[in-house]
């Protein structure tokens, strides 16, 4: 007699078989005083691959800390300022000297265990450019439906500001700017007012250029029965994913921390490469 699969079954094989990532041959081993992880990096995202690849050759991040861990968010490293830090020190600034650009893949999501780039923030960084060397593993948790609607409409209000910063800095963005501002100097209220109805409507021109997000089935069904921190998708790259000691990252997300999410006692890791 055949079974009847439950309906989230039922979606998670058609799910698995439409966004199903390609695992890496090599298998990367993350040793830390809480346990060792094991991880597997995507082939969707080569740049990036290749480039973790080469620092863990090189042993880059041996000795290096865990030096931000937030509670069902996530355990970020990679900091090479975090080797010789003394207690207290503030960590994240620190880099490789190079950034690698980015390579969003629907198909590659923050999931649980899910291996993603550091970066700089979105106004000094429009491209959404990662680091060349600190990273993050998420913990995060189980959503709802509901908050996933909400952290739709957070993606795109995000995607929205950002236009609009990337437009204001072309040559067309800059004339508007400087003509509304003369004309609110002049108290010129109503063609101050229309120049910033036309600003708004190019900014939206652009805007409705890509389509809204909105998570795909795959998405809804990873978030509500597995977890992760969803709102992440689409601006920073995800290129790997914990195969093995899913629980590490929940040791270390909840140790205790200053007031920066620096753990309070030092978690050092070591990365080597099984080939």
């Amino acid at each position: 007699m055949k079974k009847i699969l439950p309906i989230f079954c039922m979606t998670t094989l058609l799910c698995s078989s439409v966004y199903s990532q390609t695992l890496s041959k090599e298998t990367l081993v993350i040793e830390t005083t809480y346990g060792t992880m094991k991880l597997k990096l995507y082939e969707e995202t080569p740049l990036h691959k290749a480039n973790f690849i080469k620092l863990v050759k090189s042993h880059f991040f041996d000795s290096l800390l865990f030096h931000r861990v937030i509670n069902n968010f996530m355990i970020q490293g990679g900091d090479p300022l975090s080797k010789h830090a003394r207690p207290g020190d503030t960590l994240g600034h620190g880099d490789n000297g190079y950034t690698i650009p980015a390579e969003f893949n629907p198909r590659l999501i923050h999931k649980k265990g899910a291996l993603a780039a550091a970066r700089e923030g979105d106004d000094i960084n429009p491209k959404f450019e990662s680091s060349g060397c600190q990273f993050y593993i998420v913990m995060g948790k189980k959503r709802t439906e509901e908050e996933l609607k909400k952290y739709e409409t957070r993606i795109n209000k995000t995607h929205y500001v950002n236009t609009a910063r990337t437009f204001m800095k072309t040559g067309e963005g800059k004339t508007l700017k400087e003509l509304y501002n003369r004309y609110k100097t002049e108290k010129k209220e109503d063609s101050a007012q229309h120049t910033n109805t036309r600003i708004e409507e190019l900014i939206k021109a652009e805007y409705l250029k890509t389509p809204e997000y909105k998570f795909n089935a795959f998405q809804t069904s990873t978030y509500t029965n597995i977890g992760g921190t969803p709102h992440l998708d689409g601006t920073y790259t995800v290129f790997g994913e914990v195969i093995e000691g899913l629980d590490i990252i929940d040791k270390i997300a909840s140790v205790a921390k200053d007031k920066r999410d620096r753990p309070s006692a030092d978690i050092r890791m070591k990365v080597t490469l099984i080939e």
